[in-house]
């Protein structure tokens, strides 16, 4: 009788801490959040409501890729371009590490977008995209007009530098954002750092469930 009532307890109380233990959930981000650097002036005012807006790119098949390609999806993005021997190479190869990591999740994709549009042709892409081994079902790199690619990385990635060199001119950074079905932020990682691509990998576990 005493073990019974022993196991019993034991039982009570993990459902209790079970019961009591909120579930793991992630932040959305809003402009206001974010480094002031990487944030457009006209929105870094912004406190709610924020979302990634309409796009109309093309990829390394030379394919119009839109919002619609990701509608229903959760996708890490990135800004990078081909040429960069710098930290795009190794963003490249952790970004490969999650394409197959996730090559069997049909609700995950990602997407590249060149900083570099004037030299990043669909021929320069498509390049790119063979010798890094891409799966373009899963993953697109995508160019095309200057300003819209500013634009969407100052104003809704909130994910790049401004540069002082011309206009629309950008210094891409080595974050990764994860969006979500809702065309929301729910986190930035640092797409050069092996623990940041597991704790990406952990979080969108966690989005998969609340998303």
């Amino acid at each position: 009788m005493i073990g019974f009532i022993v196991v019993f307890g034991i039982i009570s109380i993990s459902i209790f801490n079970y019961i009591l233990t909120p579930a793991p959930t992630l932040p959305i981000y809003q402009p206001f959040e974010v480094n002031e650097k990487l944030v457009d002036s006209t929105i870094a005012y912004k406190s709610k409501y924020h979302k990634i807006s309409d796009f109309n790119l093309t990829n390394q098949n030379g394919e119009k890729v839109t919002q619609e390609f990701y509608n229903n999806k959760i996708y890490v993005a990135d800004f990078f371009f081909t040429t960069c021997q710098s930290i795009c190479p190794i963003m490249t190869k952790n970004m490969l590490d999650l394409q197959n990591e996730l090559k069997n999740d049909k609700e995950i994709l990602l997407l590249s977008h060149t900083v570099m549009p004037e030299v990043d042709s669909v021929q320069q892409l498509k390049k790119y995209a063979i010798e890094n081994n891409i799966d373009e079902k899963k993953w697109n790199l995508v160019t095309g007009d200057k300003k819209q690619i500013y634009d969407l990385a100052r104003k809704s990635y909130l994910a790049v530098e401004d540069s002082e060199f011309g206009d629309f001119d950008m210094i891409h950074t080595e974050n990764f954002m994860l969006i979500d079905k809702e065309r929301q932020i729910r986190g930035f990682y640092d797409g050069t750092n092996k623990e940041e691509i597991k704790r990406l990998l952990s979080d969108i576990e966690i989005l998969k469930k609340i998303n």
